[in-house]
């Protein structure tokens, strides 16, 4: 016991390698290129043709949106068994980058349905490639028993976030500010097409940085798939035994685990959806002179993720080397589903602010409201989503390290669809009915979580 916490110690006083950084940069660049047209993506549906959108329902697009981002969560079981069996986690990184700048500049060169379903197709397919194999590739930075691994994840999720951040005002200034057509302060056309080549050129930069310097700063991590590695390596070292019942129970924790997260991203994800076009219709948003533009909301979450992850990183280190020791995963994860139900709460008092206004968009609740959520939301996402990717690479497998992020992202995959579909129901059940059952039931979940911690514990520990 005390070796480990010397060892845990030692580690916490140790600077992350090198190729974290590289890694926190790509990953930067494919999130700006993600968010930046996932912020337009509602707008651009539900927008009248003649005005440069698609024309779609809100109820049918807020569906699509989340069969969209669904698919985006499913295609990483895919990719991370090809890449755990035949291509090696850096060659998918490649595939899935270059894929997902054709899907942008499919959305850019045309705006009609079928560049859309083309688009999104290719986006979905790159996905799948990309996004295991870069998270595999952070946790193989790390030996087992490396206590810096929970802070490294924290520091990765700030360059998803980073990404996250600029894409929204970068590509929402694009399409509803320079390129976008206006007869006084009304735009009567959008330039959504720009905002979708902003998206691709961000891609395009990061798969750049990612090929140029992967061999300087990674070696040969990640270069090669699981059966071909190197035998004498520790840390990659594939057996074609059987998986013990210790790996079965870690195994058994992920799945467990996944389940839960299911219930969290189907609320947070409405962010992209009836967040979305609640923020447009009944949010007040006019501040320091100027009407802020909804897209700009998107930012919110990844800039308070960038200010809020160093601290929670030196919390997580801080609590791994002090004698109390850390916080356990299921714990964690908890807190996390328990803030963003608290954030959903907020959003019932923006609806009983407006009283009895029903669908009349004169009025307005309180921008506070809506921020107050997104703070909340964010705690939790920090409680939960950087904490789960470190998790898997810790629990899992080596022989199922990509295949088993593969299976904890596509616990969003359920969670976009049966967040679309709540979504699409707002319009008939009302915002109030929505939002308070959507806090009522991630806080149930959450306390389930809560009590389930001890046995899930046991089933992790060594």
């Amino acid at each position: 016991m005390q070796a480990t916490e010397k060892l845990q110690s030692n580690d916490a006083k140790v600077k992350h390698p090198p190729g974290l950084y590289l890694l926190f940069f790509t990953e930067m660049w494919e999130r700006f290129s993600y968010y930046g047209m996932r912020a337009l993506l509602v707008m651009y549906l539900t927008t009248e043709l003649v005005s440069g959108g698609l024309g779609f329902d809100k109820s049918s697009a807020t569906l699509l949106y989340g069969y969209f981002t669904g698919f985006v969560y499913f295609t990483p079981l895919i990719g991370g068994w090809l890449s755990d069996k035949y291509l090696g986690q850096r060659k998918a990184v490649t595939i899935g980058g270059i894929t997902m700048a054709l899907g942008q500049l499919a959305l850019f060169a045309s705006q009609s349905k079928q560049a859309l379903y083309l688009g999104l197709f290719l986006l979905i397919i790159g996905n799948g490639f990309f996004k295991p194999n870069i998270s595999t590739l952070v946790g193989k930075l790390y030996p087992d028993g490396d206590s810096r691994r929970d802070g490294a994840f924290t520091i990765f999720y700030m360059g998803i976030n980073l990404g996250a951040f600029l894409a929204p005002l970068v590509c929402g200034t694009l399409a509803e500010g320079i390129f976008a057509q206006k007869q006084g302060e009304t735009i009567i056309h959008y330039g959504f097409k720009y905002g979708f080549l902003a998206a691709a050129i961000g891609m395009i930069v990061g798969q750049i940085l990612f090929n140029a310097l992967s061999n300087k700063y990674l070696g040969d991590i990640g270069k090669y798939p699981v059966s071909k590695q190197k035998t004498n390596d520790k840390n990659s070292e594939v057996s074609n035994k059987p998986l013990t019942k210790k790996e079965k129970e870690r195994t058994a924790v992920i799945f467990i685990l996944a389940a839960f997260v299911i219930f969290f991203w189907a609320g947070f994800e409405q962010a992209g959806s009836s967040l979305t076009i609640y923020t447009q219709d009944y949010i007040n948003r006019n501040a320091f002179g100027m009407e802020v533009p909804v897209s700009w909301f998107q930012s919110l979450n990844p800039v308070l993720i960038v200010l809020l992850a160093p601290i929670m990183s030196m919390i997580w280190t801080k609590l791994a080397s002090s004698k109390r020791g850390d916080l356990s995963t299921p714990v964690k994860m908890a807190f996390g589903m328990l803030l963003l139900g608290a954030g959903f709460l907020l959003m019932v008092g923006a609806c009983l602010q407006r009283g009895n206004a029903g669908d009349d968009i004169t009025v307005k609740a309180s921008m506070i409201w809506l921020v107050g959520t997104y703070f909340l939301h964010t705690l939790g996402e920090l409680c939960l989503s950087p904490v789960g990717l470190s998790m898997v690479s810790k629990m899992a497998p080596p022989k199922l390290a990509s295949l088993l992020m593969g299976v904890w992202l596509m616990a969003s995959f359920f969670a976009n669809i049966i967040g679309g579909y709540i979504a699409s129901y707002v319009e008939r059940l009302g915002h109030i009915e929505v939002f308070g059952t959507i806090a009522a039931a991630v806080i149930f979940f959450g306390l389930i979580l809560l009590a389930l911690r001890k046995k899930l514990v046991a089933m992790m520990e060594d």
